[in-house]
């Protein structure tokens, strides 16, 4: 006998719209319920700590409704250094939405609002943030970041850790108007060779951009002390002391890292977000925003010039759960009400839809912040290094036209190609004469030709990896410095690189890139918040798009003449 079969259900019919919408491509992103238990919340939980402070004989003794012996020790650091012990009752005793309003209310000035939260402790300052939209939250960011003058930050890296692809890319970047260059590898020793091309490189492109090369600590600390590169930022830091145990630090010890740094006159921040203790499992049942306002606290305490955040390589999570893009742009105001640096992020893939995407990075571009993008991808996402950034070169048309739009300044600017393939030609003529006089392997006219008018590393010859890593060890065992780099330089023709990248080396020396938000203009002027102080008190006064530089802007690749409609502008 034949079994008889079930009736099968039938499948719902569904409309032609919702086949359209189930392929667009923000429906493969990832979203996921909130469970504050374990800390899968943005910024809403009612498991993190009520505000509290008591201090006893210039001591805090209790600290967001923990006694001092039950402190753990971010606890401890936060009370020791990042309160000010001598305001922190009369500013715990504002209410919060005083606090907050302060914030936005051009009538209070900036460094009023820091004398109230320097006083504050973390239970305090998400009390405050929670009470704002995202509106209000940019509006707070325009006045409290700490430099009058947006920046921005790029990637150069290559899947191939081809130095000379850094290089020409970096040269690039820096002519399109990025103010810091950052790279890492693939293979970690690879790293003495890409360092050299990114210093190399950025200086060709734009006198005074600054480099960096994020490593294992030892090395990065090591490329520094030697001239090599130019700040480091990639030192992270996390909310819970379980995390911190895990990764066998504390805040002491990365406090002594980062005076390692400072003593050598070199510029560092520290680096953390959103979401990074859930993500390693021990966010100890407290939100994603109240454990990053205890790292920023820390960074405080640490006396680092400022702070990498915006979730930055953990958005997924925070970009998951509802509100968590709010939450990152209040991680970016909390940094700058704690007066340091905002490194903003940006800098992370986190979305398929490209509308989210531009959406992700508007709380930070139009108010502006100190580095809109703590990593644009000056190179193909599918050359960087660092997971794909947020934006890559195929952005720059767009990034340039929505600074048009908008009149907001983002950082970059419109080159021409031609300006674009000689500044490459030259970036790669430099480190062929350089890698010739340093000894090490050789860059044909075959690279040079290729990287000139290159788009990522498959339209580059491939190089011979164990020569480089062979040379990459020498630069090591032979102590080569940025001093070296100079006398190449010097030596091989290029005198303009050279005293290009010795006056940055110089300013090791003076000092100014120690404060905070440092950063050097063309012409090596330092622009910080001590020379160039956010004065943001309302309508016509702050940081302004106009002059030179908004003229500067309204220049596309494709602009049409209004004298003449057959032609366009250059």
């Amino acid at each position: 006998m034949t079994a008889v079969q079930p009736l099968r259900a039938e499948e719902p019919r569904h409309s032609l719209r919702t086949e359209v919408l189930e392929a667009r491509p923000v429906n493969l992103d990832g979203f996921v319920e909130e469970w504050p238990e374990k800390g899968l919340v943005a910024m809403e939980s009612d498991f993190d700590p009520q505000p509290s402070v008591r201090v006893e004989d210039g001591r805090i003794v209790e600290l967001d409704g923990r006694e001092r012996a039950d402190f753990d020790f971010m606890d401890s650091f936060i009370a020791d250094h990042a309160i000010d012990v001598a305001t922190t009752e009369a500013s715990m005793a504002l209410p919060s939405v005083q606090i907050a309003r302060m914030l936005i209310d051009p009538g209070v000035s900036r460094s009023e609002v820091i004398a109230v939260t320097r006083g504050l402790t973390p239970a305090k300052v998400l009390d405050v943030v929670k009470l704002m939209n995202v509106v209000e939250i940019m509006q707070g960011m325009q006045k409290m970041r700490a430099r009058r003058t947006p920046a921005n930050q790029a990637h150069s890296t290559s899947a191939r850790d081809n130095p000379l692809q850094v290089a020409v890319d970096a040269a690039e970047g820096a002519l399109r108007g990025f103010a810091e260059l950052e790279t890492t590898l693939g293979v970690v020793r690879y790293a003495p060779l890409v360092a050299i091309a990114l210093q190399v490189g950025g200086q060709v492109g734009r006198g005074g951009v600054l480099t960096q090369c994020a490593l294992e600590e030892a090395t990065e600390l090591e490329l520094g002390m030697r001239g090599i590169t130019a700040y480091a930022e990639t030192i992270s830091i996390y909310g819970t002391e379980s995390v911190f145990v895990d990764g066998d630090d504390t805040p002491w010890s990365k406090t002594f890292l980062a005076s390692a740094y400072a003593s050598r006159g070199i510029k560092m921040r520290f680096t953390s977000g959103t979401g990074s203790e859930v993500q390693m499992g021990n966010a100890e049942g407290r939100s994603m925003l109240y454990l990053e306002i205890r790292c920023i606290l820390m960074a405080k305490g640490a006396g680092v010039q400022g702070l990498q955040n915006g979730s930055i390589s953990c958005i997924g999570v925070p970009g998951a759960v509802p509100g968590g893009i709010r939450a990152v742009a209040a991680e970016n105001l909390v940094a700058s009400m704690m007066d340091l640096e905002c490194a903003s992020g940006n800098d992370q893939s986190f979305s398929h839809s490209a509308m989210r995407r531009t959406a992700r990075m508007l709380p930070q571009l139009l108010p502006g912040t100190d580095f809109v993008c703590s990593g644009y991808s000056a190179v193909p996402n599918s050359d960087n290094m660092f997971a794909g950034s947020n934006f890559d070169t195929d952005d720059y048309d767009d990034w340039n036209t929505i600074q048009r739009d908008l009149q907001v300044d983002g950082g970059l600017r419109h080159v021409r190609e031609a300006e674009i393939v000689a500044v490459r030609a030259k970036a790669a003529r430099v480190l062929q004469a350089l890698f010739d006089y340093l000894e090490l392997p050789r860059i044909t006219d075959e690279e040079v030709e290729a990287a000139t008018y290159a788009n990522s590393s498959n339209d580059y010859p491939f190089r011979d990896v164990l020569a480089d890593l062979t040379g990459a060890q020498q630069v090591m065992d032979r102590g080569v410095t940025g001093l070296d780099l100079v006398r190449g330089l010097e030596a091989t023709g290029f005198h303009d690189v050279a005293e290009n990248l010795l006056t940055v080396l110089r300013q090791r020396v003076s000092g100014d890139l120690l404060q905070t938000a440092a950063i050097l203009t063309a012409d090596f002027t330092p622009l910080s918040a001590i020379n160039d102080a956010n004065d943001y008190a309302g309508p016509g006064t702050g940081y302004r798009l106009q002059g030179e530089r908004w003229e500067e802007l309204k220049k596309l690749r494709h602009v049409t003449s209004a004298t003449n409609p057959e032609t366009e502008v250059d």
